[in-house]
């Protein structure tokens, strides 16, 4: 089973795709080099080279790391032409242009470039030799062909739009979130402390859940950028970013309402506790919020559980107020309720937002 697991992202949908469409670039590329009038027919295994490069899961990523493959390739041949019009290749010739390519490759914002300026420098320098200048042009020549080839390919051919991953991160998320409130709904009606504990452990569990879903909305719009399809399939990216900014918050509140009652139940000399009447009340906060963010994405519900999450935190906005009268301990009790009061506000600022839109 760990095998299987291991190599779905090999055999998924869109790797398949990307194999598919680099492998005839590539191809293409190898076909056509040779009609490349002159010597540069004879350096045609660099045209599959520059498809290559140019190959990535987005139309936007293809045309941005194959520009800079070649940029990065034109300053390394104009370094090592410089250095070879002083030396043959040598072993100190050699180190002068990989040192200075490296250094070259440091500039800010080069990109792929950066790796390419040390490697075309030494090609061009070890294998052009004496014909340093015709093996510059051939390489930069059938590079670009391959590039060409490659960007081409990957913008007519089904350009990979990710937006379903999108919907697919933004429901996990909120069943984490969803599922850790009723974890925590449940401790609060359980003898304490409670049997089970694995929900005080999950705080890095939720951060990296909405870390993915930030890298789905990215990846999103990355997709979406140049490509021919997105007319044909819609989806307003802006709404997403909006989303996304909210489930981080939600998901911020969730790991403070953690992190106050884990205090609260296993830390003795925190200074933080739950007064018995208030938990069962707590209880109800927690698994109205927990069943709002659950049905955030159901419209035709989210008003209906807006309302029950509402009426339940201020029913335990009354109780506090009772509990704080007599003097008894109300700090986590209260901080936990406004956590669960700002989740509520944020769902409910979303439904209105797209409400409006």
């Amino acid at each position: 089973m760990a095998i299987a697991g291991s190599l779905r992202p090999v055999v998924s949908r869109s790797r398949l795709g990307l194999a598919a469409k680099t492998a005839l670039a590539a191809g293409l590329a190898w076909a056509l080099a040779p009609l490349v009038p002159g010597p540069a027919a004879h350096y045609a295994y660099y045209a599959p080279l520059g498809a290559l490069v140019s190959m990535y899961p987005t139309v936007a990523d293809s045309a941005r790391h194959g520009l800079q493959s070649l940029l990065g390739l034109g300053l390394g041949v104009g370094l090592a032409l410089v250095v070879a019009n002083f030396t043959q290749a040598s072993a100190l010739a050699v180190a002068v242009v990989v040192g200075l390519g490296v250094l070259i490759g440091g500039l800010p914002k080069m990109g792929a470039a950066s790796d390419w300026v040390p490697m075309a420098a030494l090609f061009v320098l070890v294998i052009g030799g004496q014909s340093a200048d015709t093996f510059s042009l051939a390489y930069v020549l059938q590079m670009a062909i391959g590039v060409g080839i490659g960007f081409a390919v990957n913008w007519l051919i089904l350009p990979a739009l990710h937006f379903d991953a999108v919907t697919s991160a933004f429901g996990k998320l909120r069943s984490a979130l969803a599922g850790q409130l009723e974890d925590m709904a449940s401790a609060m009606t359980e003898e304490w402390p409670p049997d089970h504990s694995d929900w005080a452990e999950r705080d890095a569990l939720l951060g990296r859940t909405a870390s993915d879903v930030r890298r789905a909305v990215h990846r999103a719009e990355e997709s979406a950028r140049a490509n021919h399809r997105r007319k044909r399939h819609p989806r307003d990216l802006a709404q997403d970013l909006k989303h996304l900014r909210a489930v981080e918050r939600v998901t911020f509140q969730v790991q403070d309402i953690t992190d106050v009652l884990s205090s609260a139940i296993w830390e003795e000399r925190a200074g933080t506790s739950v007064p018995p009447d208030l938990a069962d009340r707590l209880a109800g906060g927690l698994a109205s919020t927990a069943a709002l963010v659950r049905g955030w994405n159901d419209p035709d519900r989210l008003s209906e559980l807006l309302d029950e999450a509402q009426a339940a935190i201020d029913d335990v906005s009354s109780a506090l107020r009772v509990a704080a009268a007599r003097e008894a301990s109300v700090n986590a009790t209260a901080s936990v309720a406004m956590s669960l009061r700002r989740i509520i506000g944020i769902v409910g600022r979303t439904a209105e937002s797209k409400t409006a839109a």
